[in-house]
């Protein structure tokens, strides 16, 4: 007989991780189904920032909740160090936004006001000033949005702690377990069908990215997720040539351990692809020389690509899947899911475990920490797709 398991998370990147490392907090029975290699997708693609309010250019709900899961990552690291003797790679020295023309400039200068007002710190420095923090940076820029508050993770090491704490903490973690489809009796979810057969649960989470919609979609449930294919590539320069993540519209460049570089991203929506293109590479190399012209004399280490899961509105799908008892999702994160791992678990796991009323009080005391903060919920819920599902 199958075991019956509390929860079974569908999804071992970073965001499944993360879920089943909270509720395995809990005291539940976790299982874990990864179809793959546990972090193997979207999270071993990613450069491990932490762009709170990189890319921020209003204090939606995105901002909101971007905001709070970057306050929750100190105290994860010292946690997850403590407790699997993983480091995550926690960088906190802040990103600079660069503006390489007037238009960008304007922009940023507007962005750094509407944050300030939201309590974030934000600072306009001009060419001169940014390149007084980072002497490597070119001298043609217009100047930079400093953002000391965002910093940056290793994200391949994050996700294998939280996988690490969670099997510690008793989840089950099964890798090339494909996710068939949901099992489904009188409404409700029961379980899920892999290759292995049926695994039974008491809830269900979805959290495998772009699959997710496919595996939802089994069952009649309308999930609208797409991917974004994305093209990376690293380079090993001095160490010390930089110190802050560099970020400006179609390219980042972010500082690791050692003089390691990591760049991206390119953007090809739609895209199952994961072959690295020429034309891709091409542009991010022109585009980081223009921003440190330095990286040129790096010597080369590698390309790879992934896939972002994209959601019909941008916010990612957080919450229980209307008219499907005992299911839930966790989808949808685009290019903050490294960002959004930690407040996403906590959150799923108060909801899962908790029910909904210990998920809203979770909410209230955020609220009442950070005014605004709750305000996220109802625009990332999966509830809202019963209206757009009405409307397609």
């Amino acid at each position: 007989m199958s075991r019956m398991d509390d929860v079974i998370v569908i999804g071992g990147g970073v965001i499944g991780c993360s879920i089943a490392y909270q509720l395995a907090g809990r005291g539940l029975a976790v299982t874990v189904l990864e179809r793959g290699r546990l972090g193997g997708e979207a999270t071993a693609a990613a450069a491990g920032m932490l762009g709170a309010q990189a890319e921020m250019d209003e204090t939606g709900p995105l901002f909101q909740l971007s905001r709070w899961s970057r306050s929750l990552f100190p105290q994860l690291a010292e946690e997850l160090g403590a407790l699997t003797g993983i480091g995550i790679g926690l960088v906190r020295e802040g990103l600079l936004h660069l503006a390489v023309d007037e238009a960008q400039e304007q922009e940023l200068r507007a962005r750094a006001a509407l944050q300030r007002a939201a309590g974030e710190t934000a600072a306009w420095l001009d060419a001169a000033e940014a390149v007084r923090l980072e002497p490597a940076l070119s001298r043609e820029l217009r100047g930079a949005l400093y953002l000391p508050s965002d910093g940056q993770v290793e994200a391949p090491q994050l996700a294998r702690a939280l996988a690490a704490g969670a099997a510690l903490r008793g989840a089950r973690l099964r890798e090339y377990a494909q996710a068939q489809e949901l099992l489904v009796e009188r409404g409700r979810v029961v379980g899920v069908l892999t290759d292995d057969g049926p695994r039974y649960a008491e809830r269900v989470v979805a959290a495998a990215g772009v699959w997710s919609g496919r595996l939802l979609s089994g069952i009649g449930a309308e999930l609208p997720l797409a991917p974004v294919k994305g093209e990376c590539f690293s380079v090993l320069a001095s160490p010390g040539l930089l110190r802050r993540t560099l970020f400006t519209p179609g390219c980042y460049i972010v500082p690791k351990a050692g003089g390691r570089l990591v760049v991206g991203a390119t953007m090809q929506p739609g895209s199952y692809d994961r072959r690295v293109s020429l034309a891709g590479i091409a542009g991010l190399m022109q585009t980081a020389q223009r921003l440190l012209p330095a990286i040129g004399e790096a010597e080369w280490e590698r390309a790879w690509s992934g896939l972002r899961p994209q959601s019909a509105d941008g916010l990612p799908y957080l919450g229980a899947v209307p008219g499907y008892e005992g299911l839930y999702v966790a989808a949808g994160h685009y290019r903050n899911g490294i960002l959004l791992a930690p407040a996403t678990g906590v959150w799923l796991a108060a909801l899962v475990a908790g029910g909904p009323a210990e998920a809203a009080e979770l909410l209230a005391r955020e609220e009442r920490q950070r005014p605004g903060a709750g305000s996220w919920a109802a625009a990332c819920q999966a509830e809202r797709l019963g209206a757009e599902a009405a409307l397609g």
